[in-house]
């Protein structure tokens, strides 16, 4: 094991849209920083053309496939996460909605302060940072998703959405428009709707075009492909800092190296925080809550893919998500592309069957496409799948948890508290129906969620939650870790209410928020 004694002031471990700010912030106040991202390092031009080039788009680094996506599944829930410099942001849908009033009031959080007014100027900020403007481009789901608003009678709840991207003039290359020249040249969105499958344009505004770029203007160094192993305290409770265990995350076999720095930030997500943390506590990091793991949520979404076949329709075009729509207090709805040629996902569909009882729903799947053979056939054999597919996103305020605890092959998830998290969500399967009606389409799911009834989702939250004291949670108000000194998280495993909505943004804001109240700028 080799020592590097490289002695920062603070490690960020995760590059994602939590590591990205803290970054940024802490280089500003004159800390000597470095991040340590599992995944690798994207220009435009490394990014797969569409999904099916598997071993640019998937992370799984046992068959020596190092893309942008990857796929975890658990009991209750099958997740859609990103890797790579930039973490979420590569692979995201771009989108950056605010959540509504019950976020701030529910969870472990809600008497820790006033969320919904101490967060509003940094929501603001966030908005700036990531370039966030209302998308001009309504593609074909979103006029249909515009219809569906008129049929329910709210059309006033219908609206496009804010996203992370530069629009300028369509692949067009010109000066940085968003930090007075000290970001990247931009070029403008083409609307070509490959978002999700990473930005061979340069128009998506991940955080290598932002908070990275310029923490590493600042002297940060980011060192990618590298995995850490272990977080050891030096003093009681880390007084003296943290050693860093690190090892290469895409070679099979790979030596350690130790890396010294008087401050960790968890940055990972939840699928990089919360198995890290949960290993920590039971071997170097004993002092941490109790709670690791624990209050974990799935925005309770479904992922409906509305496939029609219609030939004069073509929902591949405009940016990944254009629209959304406010169902009702609890719920809301939005259309999701890929781009053209991004058919990769058809290899796992099944016809939608809105049945929780597992013989029943069998039954169902068999009769189904027997009832309408023709049309079945039409619908599972249509060329160019992304070109004839709306995928529809569903999130609730609803409030259900899961815990995550080790198991023997990873992580493993138990309910914690309220209905265990279900793919046969009512409003969901019935406004994929009525959308469906609009477009010609008949709805599918993964087929996890026809045979065993687990749902998908994009937008995995807490297990590393935030708390009045250790036995509430695994941080504080200021997302000090309880226990250890000078140790922060900020990512998706902080969030410590269900959003509702996509929740990049306020993972954002609450991290510009933290960093404001991490120390001086002093060499701590």
């Amino acid at each position: 094991m080799k020592n590097l004694q490289k002695d920062y002031d603070y490690i960020i471990i995760g590059s994602g849209f939590g590591g990205a700010v803290s970054a940024l912030r802490l280089a500003e106040k004159g800390y000597r920083v470095l991040v340590i991202e599992k995944g690798k390092r994207y220009r435009k031009d490394d990014f797969p053309k569409t999904n099916w080039n598997i071993r640019k788009w998937l992370w799984i680094p046992l068959l020596k496939c190092f893309g942008i996506q990857k796929l975890t599944f658990f009991r209750h829930a099958s997740i859609l996460s990103g890797v790579g410099v930039g973490g979420g942001s590569l692979v995201y849908a771009n989108t950056l909605p605010k959540p509504k009033t019950p976020f701030y009031n529910h969870g472990s959080w809600a008497a820790l302060n006033d969320w919904e007014t101490e967060l509003a100027p940094y929501y603001e900020l966030a908005w700036k940072m990531l370039g966030a403007d209302v998308t001009p481009f309504q593609g074909e789901g979103d006029k249909a998703l515009e219809q569906y608003a008129r049929q329910l009678g709210k059309e006033a709840d219908f609206a496009p959405t804010k996203v992370a991207v530069f629009f300028g003039e369509p692949d067009v290359e010109v000066a940085d428009p968003y930090f007075d020249g000290k970001g990247p040249s931009r070029v403008g969105c083409t609307a070509c709707g490959a978002c999700m499958t990473g930005c061979r344009v340069g128009a998506k505004n991940t955080l290598d075009k932002n908070y990275l770029y310029l923490a590493e203007k600042l002297g940060v160094t980011i060192l990618p492909e590298r995995e850490v192993v272990d977080v050891i305290p030096l003093g009681e409770n880390g007084k003296d800092g943290y050693e860093v265990v690190i090892k290469d995350s895409t070679k099979w076999f790979s030596a350690k190296e130790k890396i010294t720095t008087k401050g960790v930030v968890f940055s990972g997500g939840v699928l990089g925080t919360v198995p890290l943390l949960l290993k920590l506590k039971s071997t170097s990091l004993p002092n941490l809550s109790d709670t690791v793991g624990a209050m974990v949520r799935t925005n309770n979404e479904a992922l409906i893919v509305d496939v029609s076949t219609d030939e004069n329709r073509d929902f591949s075009t405009g940016v990944a998500i254009g629209s959304i729509l406010k169902m009702d207090k609890d719920s809301h709805l939005e259309p999701v592309r890929y781009g053209s040629g991004s058919g990769f996902w058809r290899m796992g569909m099944m016809p939608m069957v809105s049945e929780p009882v597992f013989w029943k729903r069998m039954l169902k799947l068999l009769i189904t496409p027997l009832r309408r053979p023709l049309l079945w056939w039409k619908t599972i054999t249509v060329r160019n799948f992304a070109r004839h597919s709306s995928i529809l996103l569903f999130m609730q305020h609803l409030d259900s948890t899961l815990r995550f605890r080790r198991g023997l092959f990873g992580m493993k998830s138990s309910m914690e508290k309220g209905r265990a998290p279900t793919a046969f969500i009512p409003a969901a399967h019935r406004a994929a129906r009525e959308y469906g009606k609009i477009i010609n389409a008949q709805p599918m799911v993964l087929f996890t969620e026809t045979l065993t009834g687990i749902p998908s989702t994009a937008h995995i939250l807490g297990g590393a939650v935030m708390g009045k004291n250790r036995d509430e949670g695994v941080i504080d108000s200021q997302n000090r870790v309880f226990g250890y000194e000078n140790m922060y998280v900020f990512d998706g495993s902080m969030i410590s209410a269900n959003p509702g909505v996509n929740p990049a943004l306020t993972i954002t804001a609450l991290t510009e928020r933290g960093m404001d109240l991490v120390g001086d700028g002093t060499r701590i």
